[in-house]
């Protein structure tokens, strides 16, 4: 499980700064103690490098490329271009007085992703949610916030929506409970709202949504949300995200992606398809 700590918000390019690093040190067969010696650091500096969680010295980085043995000064300065880029924050440190330090790091990991699967009970997933949605969820949540903190959150929440709408956004999969779809959070008009724009969304390409109908009855994934990223780079593996109440767990070792997988496959197999969602998503509006 990766351990986040406070601030560790990664970008992406520190991410995959991190994982080419390491995948140049397991090539060359130097340990992270060696490599952590070598620049006169520690282990524990290599491995937070190799996560992204920390930024990146210019020195450390060309001292870590002679250490294993990247010579080719094209290479050398692919990857010293890099550094610069990867240091600068991230746009959500903007809203880094209304995100907690153990959210920073899943946006880091959102941006980066290339895919992203997601299952939810409770609520729309925040990435498909409007504006008005939004605020009533952050608003039932967020009990004695001012009016200003909510509408920063909300914004944040919108902010992180546009990675759906680039060039390379990312496929983003998600499979809703149908309960989360006839609560009726913010009211009727806002529920009218929210739905249309869930069936509006489903002419994106980039965009799936699968709806688990009561008729279904119990499931294997009823122990809570949870998503799974992908990135581009082989070497970085999927990260399974799962948010309590007041941190998150980041896990990303084989037995535990694996039992998620197979749980989300479950999900898939059995939830209504693309045509199907699309029927349901007009009745609950008839029924609203």
């Amino acid at each position: 499980m990766m351990q986040i700590q406070p601030g560790s918000g990664p970008t992406a390019l520190r991410i995959l700064l991190g994982a080419q690093l390491r995948r140049l040190r397991e090539d060359k067969g130097v340990s992270r103690d060696e490599a952590g010696r070598f620049i006169r650091g520690s282990e524990s500096k290599i491995s937070r490098m190799e996560l992204g969680r920390v930024s990146f010295k210019e020195r450390d980085v060309a001292d870590l490329l002679t250490l294993y043995g990247v010579k080719d000064e094209k290479t050398r300065a692919v990857v010293m271009g890099l550094v610069e880029r990867a240091n600068e924050p991230g746009w959500w440190h903007r809203f880094s007085d209304v995100l907690p330090a153990w959210f920073q790091t899943y946006v880091g990991l959102e941006e980066a992703a290339t895919r992203i699967r997601t299952y939810e009970v409770q609520f729309v997933p925040g990435l498909l949610q409007t504006k008005e949605y939004a605020r009533a969820v952050i608003t039932a949540g967020a009990v004695g916030a001012v009016p200003e903190e909510i509408a920063r959150r909300v914004d944040l929440r919108l902010e992180r929506q546009r990675i759906l709408d680039g060039e390379d956004s990312p496929l983003f999969w998600a499979v809703i409970d149908e309960a989360a779809l006839r609560r009726p959070i913010g009211g009727v008009d806002v529920m009218r709202g929210q739905i249309q724009h869930l069936i509006d969304l489903m002419n994106q390409p980039n965009v799936t949504i699968q709806v688990i109908p009561f008729s279904y009855g119990g499931h294997a994934a009823e122990g809570g949300a949870f998503s799974i990223l992908r990135f581009a780079d082989p070497e970085l593996p999927d990260i399974v995200y799962v948010e309590q109440l007041a941190s998150a767990l980041y896990l990303d070792k084989r037995e535990e992606l694996d039992r998620y997988i197979e749980v989300m496959e479950r999900l898939c197999a059995v939830s209504t398809t693309p045509a199907e969602t699309v029927d349901l998503l007009q009745r609950i509006i008839a029924d609203l």
